[in-house]
């Protein structure tokens, strides 16, 4: 039972406060003419006042209930480490006999684990759910149990009672770790930029020398290893090896002794870039497809082309001086010999030979192509004419022979069965117009020597012809009449999406290549691309996990050669695809978790946050503290020692107001003080 005593004005207080300055000069005037009844008159106004404030009696019948301390375990994966799971339940265990030995206290355990998407240990994210679950008035203090390393600590909810921490953890504990302190998200092929990284050994280090040996791969290359200095700063020579996504992963070996080894590996995924692409075209004569060739090429903003055509060939005798014929002299030794390595692609449009090319420097050319380098024959009727290209050096490396007929004829180009599976050629047929695509009118019969068909003509011959030389490739398109798509006769055709298709891969772009294993990742879902020119389909796709679980899927056919599937990825780190003889690497998140960026125990994240509430951060290693009840606003830690403040809540049950004095006996003593003071007042006039 509480008892209190309550007022409730019959007036408003401004003007109680009116009529009490208006008592206070009566009061004062009595005073000054020294009236013997100004006790009395006090008194019965006194008790006029009173009656005005109406004062009450309030009685409560309260039922106490119990205060609450929270328990926050943290149950994430850096946790986990070590001896942490058996010092946490230690904790949590005398955490729970300490408070059940509390009078009227009660404790309630939240456990949390990673955060989704990577999102590390949200502590006070779980602590502020509890605490909203939660009577604040029954709040008497929190515990979180954890190693510190939480990643929230801007989001510390407005606490009405102290904060502890109990970090886990050992002061010998140390680990290694390698950082990627600076990575650029672009390069240009073929040149070399810098790596930034550095191992960090943190903790108590045993002794283990200054140096440690980092393995280096790129994509699903051998790996590569180097010894490097620790604790220091490196900058590695890097130069990406194709276009698209490049994957390089870099590890550090495991160290005995050392937390974990989750953040002993980084991976950094560049995407490589062509600075500009350097094309060649060499035109034989002039023809109605040399223009839309031009226009083709320059309309790229990537492509720097270098253009000759020959205008005058050596066998018309027409008298006109060579230095009239040109503005400037066809560099032939310069671009066929000094500078051909320079250039990615190179275009003979209709060219014959007419001795404007000594042999020689077409035997650079084939030398060009068995290097690494590309070539693309646009051949007209030339082609099986004696002075073809096929009577030249470049024979050894072309696909196709000529057999001296032309075709002239109106036909619509058609993909082959390869070319609906080739990567150059596939799914053009859906770029086609209402009509289908327009006609050509002109092809070079060649017959097919090696390599690919991707596109035909009449009867089924040759049109498009892709092979592979070495390291190099060549490509034969046995028409001069593309040049019809590219003005739109009878609707046209993808002329300009072949031809960067066939520059992209002849330039050997991993996105184009026939046998190809590709992984996108949006989130954690893998985007899973198998493509194959093969009749038959391939065989198993088998991943293998951060933590080496293997899972094996059988991709579904989504057109011609591609076969394709979402999966989804059971967690962050580097996966390692295999189907038959390809195999790739594609990284989900970060290799190490941002749980492993930072392992060691640590009370920096949250020290100002436990300030801010007079809490204190203790480390089980050094024993588990006790409790003490604190007064609010008080200290609430010290040396072995924990506080917590009792809240004092309850629940009314019944409450009963009644008056403190009847307004009738307070009327009653006012109007009996008065008439007191009049007497008095009276006899001392009458005496005189």
């Amino acid at each position: 039972m509480s008892r209190s005593v309550i007022f409730d004005p019959l007036l408003p207080l401004p003007v109680l406060w009116v009529l009490a300055a208006l008592a206070a000069l009566m009061l004062g005037f009595a005073i000054w003419r020294s009236l013997r009844g100004w006790p009395l008159r006090a008194l019965a106004l006194a008790a006029l006042g009173v009656a005005l404030l109406n004062p009450s009696l309030q009685e409560e019948t309260r039922k106490p209930l119990s205060d609450i301390i929270l328990a926050v375990v943290d149950d994430s994966a850096s946790q986990r480490l070590s001896d942490r799971p058996a010092q946490t339940d230690a904790a949590l265990a005398e955490l729970t006999r300490a408070v059940a030995a509390l009078d009227n206290t009660e404790l309630r355990v939240i456990r949390f684990a990673d955060g989704e998407k990577d999102a590390g240990s949200l502590a006070l994210t779980a602590l502020a759910e509890a605490m909203a679950a939660e009577p604040r008035a029954r709040i008497a203090g929190a515990v979180i149990i954890t190693d510190g390393q939480v990643h929230d600590a801007g989001l510390a909810p407005s606490l009405p009672a102290p904060l502890h921490v109990l970090l886990t953890g050992r002061k010998t504990d140390w680990d290694r770790r390698l950082v990627i302190t600076d990575a650029p998200a672009f390069a240009i092929i073929g040149e070399e930029f810098k790596l930034k990284l550095r191992i960090e050994d943190q903790g108590a280090v045993p002794p283990l020398g200054a140096e440690a040996a980092i393995t280096i791969a790129v994509d699903a290359d051998q790996p590569v290893t180097f010894t490097v200095p620790v604790n220091t700063d490196l900058e590695l020579p890097v130069t990406l090896p194709h276009g698209g996504q490049n994957v390089l992963h870099f590890s550090v070996a495991g160290v005995d002794g050392e937390l974990t080894d989750r953040n002993n590996a980084a991976v950094v995924q560049i995407n490589g870039v062509r600075d500009r692409l350097r094309v060649l075209l060499v035109s034989g004569e002039p023809h109605a497809g040399e223009r839309v060739w031009r226009n083709l090429l320059k309309s790229d903003a990537a492509v720097d082309l270098v253009h000759f055509t020959i205008l005058r060939p050596p066998e018309k005798q027409d008298g006109v001086p060579v230095d009239e014929l040109a503005l400037i002299a066809f560099p032939t030794r310069e671009l066929f010999v000094e500078k051909i390595e320079e250039f990615d692609l190179i275009i003979f449009d209709r060219y014959r030979m007419r001795g404007i090319l000594p042999m020689e420097y077409l035997d650079n050319v084939v030398s060009y192509v068995r290097n690494g380098g590309t070539v693309l024959v646009a051949a007209g009727p030339e082609f099986g004419a004696v002075d073809s290209l096929w009577r030249s050096p470049l024979a050894e490396i072309l696909p196709v022979a000529p057999t001296a007929q032309v075709i002239e004829e109106p036909f619509r180009p058609a993909l082959t069965e390869l070319g609906r599976r080739h990567p150059v050629t596939e799914g053009l047929e859906a770029l086609a117009p209402a009509g289908g695509w327009g006609r050509w009118f002109r092809l070079a019969e060649v017959e097919l020597l090696r390599g690919q068909v991707a596109m035909s003509g009449p009867g089924d011959r040759p049109l498009l012809v892709l092979d592979r030389v070495d390291q190099g490739r060549i490509a034969v398109l046995a028409s001069d009449q593309a040049w019809l798509w590219g003005r739109g006769f009878e609707g046209g055709g993808p002329q300009l999406e072949l031809l960067k298709r066939l520059a992209h891969w002849m330039l050997k772009e991993p996105e184009l290549e026939e046998e190809a294993l590709m992984a996108g990742v949006t989130g954690d879902v893998l985007r899973l691309t198998r493509r194959t020119i093969k009749p038959e389909p391939p065989g198993d796709l088998t991943i293998t996990a951060p933590d080496g679980a293997v899972t094996k899927l059988t991709l579904p056919e989504v057109s011609p050669g591609r076969f394709q599937m979402d999966w989804q990825a059971p967690m962050v780190g580097l996966y390692r695809l295999a189907q038959d003889d390809l195999t790739r690497v594609v990284a989900v998140g970060p290799p190490a978790p941002r749980e492993f960026v930072e392992t060691l125990a640590s009370s920096a994240a949250l020290q100002p946050v436990v300030d801010t509430v007079q809490g204190g951060i203790l480390q089980l290693q050094d024993g588990f503290p006790s409790l003490r009840a604190v007064r609010d606003g008080r200290p609430a830690a010290g040396r072995g020692w924990l506080g917590y403040t009792p809240r004092g809540a309850y629940v009314t049950e019944d409450l009963r107001v009644s008056p403190l004095v009847p307004a009738w006996l307070l009327l009653l003593l006012a109007a009996g003080f008065a008439l007191a003071a009049w007497l008095v007042e009276g006899r001392r006039l009458s005496a005189r």
